[in-house]
């Protein structure tokens, strides 16, 4: 796997709250390490910019994460996301979690659709919005 096509990073810190009852980061935190990286998506391409000011946006309709290794406090997990594929009005996103020694520990792949929250529907990705997904 090329980790230089994921072109969003972000680093958390590993909190003592984050683990489980064999000290390791709980399962569930992994998927909350998915949606920060998820965000920080939503956060670069405008999507929750224009969610603010429209009340359209993203809207998240599956994810799934396939656990390899491993976290553990102290330490930092590095998300790292992609746009996986786009399609007339959903999109998916490839995201992995690092360790700091650069470790794959979980591989995530979440699909979104674009959504009319005041119409409670689905819409097609517009183009500048399309664009810009694209580059990353």
């Amino acid at each position: 796997m090329d980790l230089n096509n994921f072109k969003l990073s972000l680093e958390l810190r590993i909190d003592f709250s984050d683990l489980d009852m064999y000290k390791h980061v709980n399962n569930l935190t992994f998927i909350r390490f998915l949606q920060s990286g998820r965000v920080n998506f939503w956060e670069a391409t405008g999507l929750a910019t224009l969610f603010s000011e429209t009340n359209k946006g993203a809207i998240l309709v599956s994810t799934h994460c396939d656990f390899r290794k491993s976290l553990f406090y102290p330490g930092k997990a590095i998300v790292k996301t992609k746009l996986a594929y786009i399609k007339n009005s959903s999109f998916g996103l490839d995201q992995v979690i690092l360790n700091e020694k650069g470790e794959i520990c979980a591989e995530g792949r979440d699909i979104a659709v674009f959504f009319d929250f005041s119409k409670d529907e689905a819409l097609p990705i517009p183009k500048d919005l399309r664009e810009t997904m694209q580059q990353y």
